[in-house]
């Protein structure tokens, strides 16, 4: 038994948060049906085509659910959705702002009728405050939670490669949601979830608006390497590879100069004894590191660094961790269906000992609006006829 067999989401959602936080739920086993837009659906499913003809995010995000197509507009949808919600443990949505309220599907509106139902309102500021209107991408909102500021190079801001404040809305909505679900098996009551990009993202910076506290000097942005941690970044050996590597305290310094750069008179340079000398000094410190890496290898290096038990890492490739041995080791791949054919698949990052988890595959739009319907009582051609599916 999976902890949410028997759990039915309904979700209205499109993009990256909420189809995320859903997804989770559809790994530990929830019934989730994503109501998507007749003929076009969620439009994520047209962003690329990069995985046999079909989008690469959709396919990430979407495993495991039921697609019903169903133009929310339509005078029959009311109906559909009050008996689709009737059954339902879970409604999430990230329409637009106040779309969800004007088609009577708020948490106030619902509650009535349906006191266990949790509801999960997942947009970009919030459902008040003079920004609750504001169009909220992703990268909007990096902007605005100040990641931008600490991402990149002294010289040019740099956006973080992926999707990370739809990522971090997503994963605070399913473990909200998982809350909440534990709260109602005590209680009976159902909540309302409030989940804000802008909010998600701005607790991931912590650690910089603390550094930052009281109107101190922000942390700098510095590539790749670590803003106050030094040495901990990118570094060229002599074949002109770069070496990942970073140094977490004073007796590692010690060790990485004797061992590593096998100079151990530097460990205690006035420049470079303790780690806030090292990174204000470290324009003369990374010069000083390469200048000794010249004659090695990459290989050499990274040797050298694991004798010394100093944490390196391999800057790899997305070809690189397609094939990641440790991800192989550990069989973390496992294959799902989608409409172009089955794809493999990651398995969630936790692993539970007690059940496994639900991977199943990718919908088509509206796969499984038939059977939805006629578990509802409808007669689905005739609904298709009319517009409303």
């Amino acid at each position: 038994m999976r902890p949410l067999d028997g759990i039915t989401v309904v979700t209205l959602e499109h993009a990256v948060a909420a189809p995320f936080a859903t997804r989770q739920l559809a790994d530990l086993g929830a019934r989730v049906i994503k109501v998507e837009r007749p003929g076009e659906g969620d439009f994520a499913r047209k962003y690329d085509t990069r995985v046999k003809g079909l989008a690469s995010y959709f396919v990430w995000i979407n495993r495991g659910k039921e697609s019903l197509t169903l133009d929310v507009k339509h005078p029959q949808a009311t109906e559909i959705l009050g008996k689709l919600l009737a059954q339902a443990d879970v409604l999430v949505q990230n329409l637009a702002p106040g779309a969800s309220a004007r088609l009577g599907l708020s948490a106030a509106a619902l509650r009535p009728q349906h006191p266990r139902l949790i509801v999960c309102d997942i947009s970009g500021y919030g459902s008040d405050g003079p920004y609750r209107d504001k169009k909220a991408y992703d990268l909007l909102i990096q902007a605005e939670a100040g990641l931008l500021s600490v991402t990149g190079t002294p010289e040019q801001v740099a956006r973080v490669g992926i999707s990370v404040a739809d990522i971090s809305a997503g994963m605070h909505a399913y473990s909200s949601i998982l809350a909440a679900l534990l709260q109602r098996g005590r209680t009976g009551q159902g909540s309302h979830i409030d989940v804000s990009m802008l909010e998600t993202l701005a607790e991931w910076m912590g650690n910089p608006l603390y550094y930052g506290f009281d109107g101190q000097p922000p942390a700098q942005r510095s590539g790749a390497s670590h803003p106050s941690i030094y040495p901990y970044g990118p570094f060229a050996a002599g074949d002109g590879k770069t070496v990942l590597f970073g140094l977490q305290n004073e007796r590692e310094w010690a060790s990485f100069c004797a061992k590593v750069l096998r100079r151990p008179e530097v460990a205690t340079d006035e420049r470079f004894d303790a780690n806030a000398k090292r990174s204000a000094n470290r324009v003369e410190l990374k010069a000083l590191i390469e200048e000794l890496f010249e004659p090695l290898s990459a290989a050499q290096v990274i040797e050298r660094l694991d004798a010394a038990n100093i944490g390196n890492a391999a800057v790899n490739t997305i070809a690189d961790v397609w094939q990641h041995p440790q991800l192989q080791a550990r069989g973390r791949w496992r294959e799902v269906g989608t409409p172009a054919g089955p794809v493999p698949a990651l398995m969630p990052p936790a692993t539970i000992d007690s059940f496994e988890y639900r991977m199943e595959a990718v919908p088509a739009l509206g796969e499984h609006t038939d059977t939805i319907l006629r578990e509802l009582g409808y007669d689905a051609q005739a609904l298709r006829a009319v517009g409303a599916v």
